[in-house]
């Protein structure tokens, strides 16, 4: 059984490939790169062929993570194949969650902070666009901080193939 997980974000060139890349990094890391496929996608389809925003570019090869990206728009149509859709804002949980089609596809969605025991309430991670540089040093800071509890998550439906718990 391979386990899907897609991130996703506004248009898909700075926070879910941030969050794809690093996932994907400690999937690899924890020896699951056969089970677990990771990919990412937006809202919005904006920017839909463009690579990711050099600053995330950046971000990620500074701190050792790949980088090759093409931002595309999630599809509802792909509800069906992916296990768990990461959402990294409230907005972008309510977005997907209205695009679902059963209340089964709306339970696959989640906030990525959800698996950050140290994010409390403040589950959004901000959109680092139309900042500098340091919004995409604090975008990474929470996306590497979520992906230990999103891996357990998924070892731990993998062991059982049991679902995701939910959350708001």
């Amino acid at each position: 059984m391979t386990y899907r997980v897609c991130f996703v974000c506004t248009g898909n060139i700075c926070r879910s490939p941030m969050a794809e890349h690093v996932f994907r990094a400690r999937v690899e890391e924890a020896g699951l790169g056969g089970a677990v496929e990771v990919d990412s996608a937006g809202t919005g389809g904006w920017h839909e062929g463009d690579g990711a925003d050099p600053r995330t570019v950046a971000v990620l090869e500074e701190h050792g993570y790949s980088s090759g990206h093409t931002a595309r728009q999630f599809r509802a149509s792909w509800f069906p194949a992916l296990d768990l859709v990461v959402a990294l804002d409230e907005g972008h949980l309510h977005d997907l969650r209205r695009l679902a089609r059963t209340p089964d596809e709306a339970a696959k969605v989640r906030l990525l902070r959800s698996y950050d025991p140290a994010a409390g309430d403040a589950l959004d991670v901000p959109d680092p666009y139309y900042g500098g540089s340091p919004g995409f040093e604090e975008c990474l800071e929470m996306v590497e901080a979520a992906s230990g509890g999103l891996l357990d998550a998924i070892r731990t439906a993998l062991r059982g193939n049991e679902p995701m718990e939910r959350t708001p």
